[in-house]
């Protein structure tokens, strides 16, 4: 596997977002779905372990998280039209698990690019909490970006072929259906 630097884009005014919440398979289905979003490609980050491989990430010791690495255009998406769809789709408040995902590769986690991704993020996790969107504190991580390792192509458009696998249906379907219902003006055309 190859590390991106997460800055490169064949589109001029594309951006970068990194965000983790639990499996990545869900993440990626629905930001796929997103307006504006040009690419999204499941991943690590966020650990210490150079080039992890997808099964020392699932016993829980390189420290990395499951996250999506998405590319967008600004003009049509905004990065806090990201961070809403991100927090409405997953629960912030378990520390290290989603569901019956349990580990700290699945903990959620923003990984922001530059001071205005981190300052952005601070104001939408504070708002909320002040807000009380939920009754437990929000526990994700945020922390700089460093390194994003991509996973093997099989992790790649997962839910689209596979969407028939129990993993899918029982958690990716849920989550998607309520993404699209909930963000109906942020879904592609």
């Amino acid at each position: 596997m190859a590390k991106s630097s997460g800055n490169s884009s064949g589109n001029s005014n594309a951006a970068v977002a990194t965000f983790g919440g639990g499996c990545f398979w869900c993440l990626e289905a629905i930001f796929d779905e997103t307006r504006g979003v040009t690419d999204v490609r499941s991943g690590f980050a966020g650990g210490s372990v150079v080039d992890p491989s997808y099964r020392q990430v699932c016993d829980g010791d390189t420290g990395h998280a499951e996250v999506v690495q998405i590319r967008f255009d600004p003009e049509i998406v905004a990065y806090g039209e990201l961070l809403a769809i991100f927090f409405g789709t997953h629960d912030p408040t378990t520390r290290d698990r989603q569901g019956a995902d349990v580990g700290s590769q699945y903990r959620s986690i923003i990984l922001y690019h530059d001071e205005s991704q981190r300052a952005e993020a601070e104001g939408i996790i504070a708002d909320l909490e002040r807000e009380g969107v939920w009754k437990n504190p929000i526990v994700t991580e945020l922390v700089p970006y460093e390194v994003f390792y991509p996973a093997d192509d099989y992790h790649l458009d997962y839910f689209e072929r596979n969407s028939a696998q129990p993993y899918c249906q029982v958690v990716i379907s849920p989550k998607l259906e309520k993404f699209r219902k909930q963000f109906a003006d942020n879904l592609k055309k």
